[in-house]
Order: structure tokens, then C-alpha cells, then sequence
């Protein structure tokens, strides 16, 4: 039986977890649940699996969540920053799902790396914004960090009992998002309604946009450059729109292990909280029959944010920070219609050829980093809207 904190519980990869656990009450236990605000999601949670702790961002929330829930629910509810912190620290945690979207994933993921707690992570922002520190953190604490996005839970697998002295590359594949074969010059006619219609997962509307710009392939490459101890050069994305080769890895004599499944988070996140054993899940196998896979090069000229990752990844130091601070920013003002979609990556670069690079000694400086960025291009796209 494993204890496990869901940090992000109301999102897509929340609410996929919590369906896993749903199927094996016999091998995991929820202990507290984390969200922003969705507290309507939240409540309904509780009641299935009634965890000690239940956490949400504001006060009011947290007030009227608690005033919500029966008496015979003893969940204690939480706010804030002290909340989330105490949603991961407890002692009887043995893993937590950090999966809250964007860099506000870093301070309670790291919170649960001081307490000795593996991660199961699907923030990759984390692992963009400060990976050298969150590495560090976890060797130190002697912490595992268990990948939970598809594409790393494959290179997780393909590595696993083979020689990493013969590893030679990374492919790191992506479906290519809704506009793969969109003409560049029709980006700027490109609504939120169109962005957030991807053709194979279901997910987020912060990282669906990010999946048809090609920023999160771009943010899973280095996430891939900290989890496995990679060279940026050492990675090549391969645009694959079924989605089926999850991802692979090249050795030196030539062989390329590929892993592949249904497109389906329930398998990475089965694989990553009951490692290293397998779960039946029952989620079944492709049809090889009926399909055709395919493979190209991306077009960085028409998805510069994946162009930009790269510069970012190979700059290291606080360029990655900058990248998804301004990145995260300029999709939400997307989302919001005060900028267009091709001004997303515009808005990034500006940002990162202004920026004079360092290196971070701490998460404190990399969160106020985050800050300062975030206000510089909030200000920004005032001035474009």
C-alpha cells in the first residue's frame, strides 16, 4: 500500500490519478488532495476518497469547501503556501503526484524534496525553471523522481536495464499539435477555441496551447536534459501524429528501443506510482492492423518556441526560468485575446535576448526571477492589446 499526496488533483493528470487509485484501493491510499480553486471537483474527491488534507489557493475557498463538506468527513481543509506545504510533508507519504500547472508547482514540489517524499512529476516547469537546484534537492535526500509525462515515462522504460554508457540519442516524439499542416501565414487568424483542440491527448488549456505552439515539446526537452542527465544535443524531436511511439532511445550499435501504448496518461501514471512493478489497468493495445505511423522533422520556422527551447536548453543557467516565465505569461494573455497566437513565441524571444544571464543559487532567487519576469511581459502585452 502506498500513501500518495496529488498535488493538482482537479486537472487532467489529477483526475487521471485519482481514477488509477479508484481501480486499486488494495495498493494506494489517498492522503491529501491539492488544487487552485476548482473546489466544486475538489469536493466531490474528498468524498470518494476522503484524504486527512484538502488544500486550495484563497482563504474563501478553503472556508466555504470545509463549511460544504458533511460532518462525517473529517478532511481537514487548507490554504495557501502553508497548506500545500503541509499536503506533502506528512510522514506516512510515501510518493506525491506533483502535476499543478505551471512554475507554481516548483515550491510545494521542492517542499516534498526536503521532506525525503519520491515524486511522481508531471510539472515539467519545475524541472525547466530550476532543475539543476530540484536535481540536486533529490540526490541529496536521496529522493526518486519518477516521470509521469508519456514521452519521459517512455525513455524511462527504454533505458531501464540497458548500458546508459551506450546510449546515443533521444528521440523525443510529438503529435505536432492541431496546426501541423496550418500555413504559417494564417497563425495570426488563430483563435483559443481552435488552439485548445488537440487531435490526440486531452488535456489543459495552458498545456494544450503549448502543444500547438510546440513550446511543451520544447519544456520536455529539458526536462529530459535533467531527468536523464542529457546533453541538449543529444535529443532530436521526431514529430509522430498518432502518438503511439510514446518515444525512443538510440544505442551505439545501432538499436533503438521504442516504447508505445494507446495515448493514454493512465499508462505513465500507473507505471510511475506503482514502479517498479506493472498494474493491470486493462487499457488495452493499439490496433497495428489499421494504422499507419508516420515520422517527420519539425518545422521550427513555423513553431519557433520549440527553436527557443533548444537555445534555452544549451544557454542552461537562468535562460530556462526566463523562457517559461515569459512563455507561461504570453499564453494565458493568448487565452485571455489580448495578444494573437503568433505573438506567443514573438513575446519569448524578446524577453530572453533582454535577459543577462546567471546562475541561480537557490529556489527563493528562481521563484522571484519567475516573478519579475512575469511582470515585465504582463506589462508587455498591455502595451500590444
Amino acid at each position: 500500500m502506498k500513501n500518495i499526496a496529488v498535488l493538482g488533483s482537479t486537472g487532467s493528470i489529477g483526475m487521471n490519478t485519482l481514477d488509477i487509485v479508484g481501480k486499486f484501493p488494495d495498493k494506494f491510499n489517498i492522503v491529501s488532495l491539492a488544487c487552485k480553486s476548482s473546489i466544486d471537483i475538489l469536493f466531490k474527491q474528498i468524498l470518494k476518497f476522503e484524504p486527512e488534507i484538502a488544500v486550495v489557493f484563497k482563504k474563501a475557498d478553503a472556508e466555504e469547501l470545509q463549511r460544504q463538506l458533511p460532518s462525517r468527513v473529517r478532511t481537514k481543509v487548507l490554504y495557501g503556501d502553508e497548506g500545500y506545504r503541509d499536503a506533502v510533508v506528512m510522514d506516512k507519504i510515501d510518493i506525491v503526484l506533483s502535476a499543478i500547472v505551471g512554475s507554481a508547482g516548483l515550491k510545494p514540489t521542492m517542499e516534498a524534496i526536503y521532506a525525503g517524499k519520491d515524486i511522481a512529476l508531471a510539472n515539467k516547469e519545475s524541472l525547466v525553471a530550476a532543475g539543476d537546484l530540484v536535481i540536486s534537492a533529490a540526490t541529496v535526500n536521496n529522493v526518486r523522481i519518477l516521470p509521469v509525462d508519456s514521452e519521459h515515462s517512455a525513455i524511462f522504460q527504454a533505458l531501464e536495464g540497458n548500458d546508459r554508457t551506450a546510449l546515443a540519442k533521444i528521440f523525443l516524439t510529438a503529435s505536432g499539435g492541431p496546426f501541423r499542416d496550418r500555413t504559417l501565414n494564417s497563425f495570426k487568424y488563430i483563435t483559443p477555441e481552435d488552439a485548445l483542440k488537440h487531435p490526440t491527448w486531452n488535456m489543459g488549456a495552458k498545456i494544450s496551447i503549448d502543444s500547438a505552439t510546440l513550446m511543451n515539446k520544447g519544456l520536455e526537452v529539458i526536462e529530459a536534459i535533467h531527468l536523464f542527465d542529457l546533453e541538449a544535443d543529444l535529443i532530436e524531436v521526431i514529430v509522430h501524429p498518432q502518438s503511439i511511439v510514446h518515444s525512443m532511445v538510440g544505442y551505439v550499435d545501432g538499436s533503438i528501443i521504442a516504447q508505445m501504448g494507446k495515448p493514454d496518461m493512465r499508462e505513465a501514471i500507473s507505471y510511475a506510482l506503482s514502479w517498479p512493478e506493472r498494474l493491470d489497468t486493462k487499457l488495452g493495445f493499439p490496433d497495428f492492423s489499421i494504422l499507419n505511423l508516420n515520422f517527420e522533422k519539425p518545422d521550427f520556422e513555423k513553431f519557433p518556441s520549440l527553436r527557443l527551447a533548444f537555445v534555452a536548453a544549451r544557454e542552461k543557467g537562468s535562460l530556462p526560468c526566463v523562457m517559461n516565465a515569459a512563455n507561461e505569461t504570453a499564453v494565458y494573455g493568448f487565452l485571455d485575446g489580448k495578444i494573437r497566437f503568433d505573438q506567443i513565441p514573438e513575446v519569448v524571444e524578446r524577453t530572453m535576448e533582454k535577459h543577462m544571464k546567471f546562475i541561480p543559487s537557490s529556489v527563493e532567487e528562481v521563484i522571484d526571477l519567475d516573478r519579475k519576469i512575469k511582470n515585465d511581459v504582463l506589462l508587455e502585452i498591455r502595451q500590444l492589446s
